[in-house]
């Protein structure tokens, strides 16, 4: 059984070795050069892409009534330069400023104790062995007590400006909106992505609408590059740290 634990082992440190070479090469191939920019794609395109599905309303066919220009189901009288099909742009005003502070503390101590004895046993009392005296036949204590301490404390701030496209209209007229903004300095990479569903009527007069109006929000802000590397542990740690129960 031993024999096996070790050769199975060796096996996943084989493995992370030869995929920790790998990752090596494309280093090493790249030394001296700042992180490559991603290339510009159909987000629809991307594999794994999902059309976004939604409960909808009834359909609301559109009427024109006679000598007017009203339309039935119309947002607006006038139109403007808004996003509202597939492909146009929108900016995206991301303010995320959250904010936590959680303390938790607890405490709990319980102690029992049981005395039980018989100062007359049926005579036998004084048969009882040497020290031992019928009065204290059972003597019974337990003390058990736990205390936790528990503490989070998490403020987080993200402000900038991303603009975003519309790859879906909704049945209801709603707008799915994704973007992706990179960008480097020196050579460290930051990436910000946002994604989600919109209303029109929440779309300003500038074409901006604020990160806090949209629907199933997905924003995303990391990077990449060498400092993004220092600051992650090696393959061969992270798999040691799944491995190892202790």
């Amino acid at each position: 059984m031993t024999t096996r634990i070790l050769v199975r082992l060796s096996g996943l440190l084989a493995l992370s070795v030869a995929l920790s070479a790998c990752g090596a090469a494309d280093r090493l191939a790249n030394v001296g050069q700042a992180p490559a920019l991603s290339a510009i794609e159909d987000p629809t395109a991307v594999k794994g892409y999902k059309p976004v599905q939604m409960p909808m309303p009834a359909v609301e066919h559109a009427s024109f009534a006679p000598n007017s220009l009203w339309r039935t189901g119309s947002r607006a009288f006038f139109k403007d330069q808004r996003a509202r099909m597939v492909g146009d742009l929108v900016t995206v005003k991301v303010k995320v400023t959250d904010k936590a502070q959680l303390d938790n503390t607890t405490k709990r101590s319980r102690k029992n104790g049981e005395d039980a004895g018989a100062d007359n046993i049926l005579g036998y009392e004084n048969k009882l062995p040497n020290g031992a005296t019928a009065g204290s036949l059972l003597k019974l204590d337990s003390t058990a007590s736990s205390e936790g301490v528990g503490s989070v404390r998490r403020a987080e701030t993200l402000a900038t400006n991303v603009a975003a496209v519309v790859t879906q209209t909704l049945p209801n007229g709603n707008l799915v909106i994704e973007g992706k903004q990179e960008i480097r300095v020196n050579f460290e990479v930051r990436e910000l992505i946002v994604a989600g569903v919109i209303r029109p009527e929440d779309i300003e007069s500038d074409n901006t609408v604020d990160s806090t109006k949209i629907a199933q929000a997905r924003i995303a802000y990391g990077g990449r590059g060498q400092l993004t590397d220092v600051q992650q542990p090696r393959y061969g740690q992270q798999v040691m740290d799944i491995l190892l129960p202790f």
